[in-house]
Parts: structure tokens; sequence; C-alpha cells
């Protein structure tokens, strides 16, 4: 098992690159998409009301990421002796009438494809991504965490508020649309739109040796804003799984989604997707409780084990990266900074334990 980082867009830097390497990383898993790095898109919209119109902010103008620069990014990662191991999540922009079965839908899989083959001539090994309408949304900030360390969770509330038109993904990806909201679907709909989307770009994924890895919802609630999700349940990621069967269509293993999840139970899932060689990569973080009354928590205090996690995986040969993803924030000057650094030492003493054993 390997030791991994993750970084937004607007920390992709030698600060960053020498910070993650200093908590012990070897392996990077970078988001390319603007989520608030400029001004539109802010931090203190990562966590928005209920209800927002807003969400994150304002996708992106609809570019791929170039061959020169994702080799460029590569190569700046790898002079600070780290590895380039994973871009999580496409631009909405590139992808929403994909998820919306919408009148770009075939121009867009061709935009998808396309960025898989230069991922893949790049040599980055992962693709991650999320299927959702809603995406991240419906989660409210607070001293949740250990010492009333700031992190997120909910509270009972489910937010159902309709969608706008123009935003999918938690996104704004045209601010001049119509007035009115997304449709109203059910789940079958949404599972014949991901099928679409595996069965276009799981071949070129193949060709290119690109491995696609799928989050599972975040909250895990069978509707978000009045959308209905995919994978709320364990059971859910095989689904996703069989659609198309292949080495290409993994998943990113997100253990505090799982745990937060109302049925099955985070061990059995994790031994039984590592079993099958399908966790790419993992999102190693803990949980206190399930949806829609959970909170994110420090890695050492929360309902998983992490300790038998790790065992789990051992004895199943994982060999993957693991990353923190995010933490809470903890009280001094560099908070962010803090809360990672204590996951990642953590993480670290704790890979080192296991392979001890």
């Amino acid at each position: 098992m390997k030791l991994g980082f993750g970084l937004y867009k607007h920390m992709l830097d030698s600060d960053h690159f020498r910070f993650a390497k200093q908590c012990g990383a070897t392996h990077l898993v970078v988001h390319l998409v603007d989520y608030f790095g400029s001004d539109s898109n802010n931090k203190d919209n990562a966590n928005q009301p209920i209800g927002s119109n807003t969400g994150w902010g304002s996708a992106g103008n609809g570019q791929l990421w170039s061959l020169d620069a994702l080799l460029k990014l590569k190569k700046e990662i790898e002079d600070h002796d780290l590895q380039l191991e994973a871009i999580e999540n496409f631009d909405p922009a590139i992808w929403h009438d994909i998820l919306l079965d919408g009148p770009k839908k075939e121009q867009q899989i061709e935009l998808i494809k396309e960025q898989i083959r230069i991922v893949g001539k790049a040599g980055i090994p992962y693709l991650g991504y999320n299927f959702s309408l809603a995406g991240v949304a419906a989660r409210d900030i607070g001293p949740y965490a250990r010492g009333e360390a700031e992190s997120v969770g909910m509270n009972g509330e489910v937010d159902q508020t309709p969608i706008p038109n123009g935003m999918v993904w938690n996104m704004v990806y045209d601010k001049n649309a119509e007035d009115g909201s997304m449709p109203f679907i059910d789940h079958e709909t949404l599972w014949s739109r991901l099928q679409f989307f595996l069965k276009e770009i799981v071949p070129v994924a193949e060709e290119h040796g690109v491995i696609l890895a799928a989050h599972p919802d975040d909250p895990p609630m069978p509707y978000v804003r009045n959308t209905p999700r995919l994978v709320y349940q364990p059971d859910m990621y095989q689904r996703l799984l069989d659609i198309q069967k292949s080495h290409h269509n993994q998943l990113e293993f997100c253990l505090g989604s799982i745990a937060e999840m109302t049925e099955g139970d985070v061990y059995e899932a994790t031994d039984r997707y590592s079993k099958q060689n399908k966790i790419g990569y993992i999102h190693f973080r803990n949980v206190v409780g399930k949806v829609p009354n959970y909170k994110e928590v420090f890695v050492d205090e929360g309902d998983i084990d992490m300790f038998r996690i790790l065992e789990i995986l051992k004895k199943n040969d994982f060999n993957g990266v693991l990353i923190p993803d995010h933490t809470p924030q903890m009280s001094c000057d560099a908070p962010w900074y803090a809360g990672m650094a204590y996951a990642m030492g953590f993480m670290k003493a704790a890979i080192n334990s296991i392979h001890r054993e």
C-alpha cells in the first residue's frame, strides 16, 4: 500500500508538493476542476447553504486538459520525488449533457473519450469520477470533530430543493439558462445514463491504459436536491462494475461515504471489492453516524476501525494508493495543513505497522 495526498487545482504548486512530500506521501491525486480557486469559486461556497443556486461556483470553459499541460504538471510533481497517480473528476462543462441526457450528449461523450486518450498519453494511471446530478451537496459545517474541530456532516435535514436549470454536479455550467429547475427522474433513468457512459468510454480507457474509478454518492442518500443517487448502498457498487466488466472499470473507494450508508458493512464491502481487485484508490477518512445524521471526524476517532481496514486490504493484496481526501480543520494558524499533517502521520504509521506484521 502507498501513501498519497490529494491536492485541489489552486494547490498545484511547489509549496504544496513539498508539503505532501514532507508528510510522507509518495503519490498525488489531483483535481483539475476549479471548485474554489478563483473569486467566483471560493472556499466559502464549498459548504453552501441548503438549497443554494450557486453551488461551488462556475464550471470551466469547456476546454480539455491538454497533453502539454498534463506532461508539464507531471514533470513538476516528479521533480519533487512524487508520482501523479490520478486526476479526480471531469469538469461539468464537458459532460453536463451526459449527466442530463441533453442534446449535446453525443458531442460531449467524444470530448470525454479524447480526454481519456490524452490522460493515457500522459501516463496517468487513474481517472476518478462521480456520476451524480447534485454532486456533493446537502451537508453543513460545524465543530463536529474532537476538540470542536471544524468539519462537515448532516444533522437530519435532507436538502430536496430542486436544482435550477444550468447547474449540475453542484456547479453552474450555463449562467444564462432559462428559468426553471431540473426535471425529476427516477433511479433507473439515471442508471441508464450511466450505462451509456460506461459502454462508450470503458473501451477507450482499455485501449489507452487508463483505469476509471467511480466515487460513491456523498452524502449517500437515495435522493438529494430532488435527484436520484446511484451508489448510496455498498451493493450498488457491484451493479456499476457489472455494467461493463473490465479491469479498467473500478472504484474510487471512499471509506467515509461507505460507512455513512444505512445498509451493509464497511469491512465486508472493503473485503468484497478488494478481493475482486476493483479498488482503484482509497479515500481514507473516518466518520461517526450514518445518513442523515453523521459527522466527519479525525481519522482515529470515528466508527471505522482503520487498522482493521488495512488488515483486510493487506490480506487481499491491495497495493494501491490511500489518501486522506479531507480532514477536520485544526485550531491554529494553518487549519487545513495541520489537519492533513495529522491524518498523514496516522496513516503512515498505520501502514508501516500493518506491513511489519
